[in-house]
């Protein structure tokens, strides 16, 4: 049931903020879609620093923190509250969309392709934003 009304408010922020899988600025993602993506991201540790290059429950890399104007809060995503990290992720959104997360996303059916309820508007976390893949 989380999961549906997840896609229900993903799929109105997308179609508020027009199309390709990017919110409008205006549009705001719901907490419990950024509870669900760090779950599948980090395991809901928004404090996580597993030694991969991609830290905070959000798993961003320094570089997109950075450019996502990240440092006014802290060096770090995962010395970063979890409400600034959810600030930088809406930033990451507006720039990148649900793509910068490609695997959480897609499973929990903010991109295309996923299983979730949403059929297909998901965004994927498992490679952090901006990374390789």
């Amino acid at each position: 049931m989380v999961r549906a009304c997840t896609a229900v408010v993903l799929v109105l922020a997308v179609a508020t903020g027009g199309g390709g899988g990017r919110a409008g600025a205006a549009a705001r993602v719901a907490d419990m879609v950024w509870d669900e993506l760090a779950d599948c991201e980090s395991g809901g540790d928004w404090q996580a620093d597993t030694g991969n290059g991609y830290y905070g429950g959000l798993q961003i890399q320094p570089s997109t923190w950075a450019e996502s104007d990240g440092l006014r809060f802290a060096d770090r995503p995962d010395r970063a509250s979890r409400r600034e990290q959810t600030t930088v992720g809406e930033a990451i959104v507006r720039r990148q969309g649900w793509e910068a997360w490609p695997s959480c996303a897609r499973e929990l059916g903010l991109l295309g392709g996923g299983s979730g309820a949403a059929g297909g508007h998901r965004a994927g976390l498992g490679q952090g934003p901006a990374g390789p893949g």
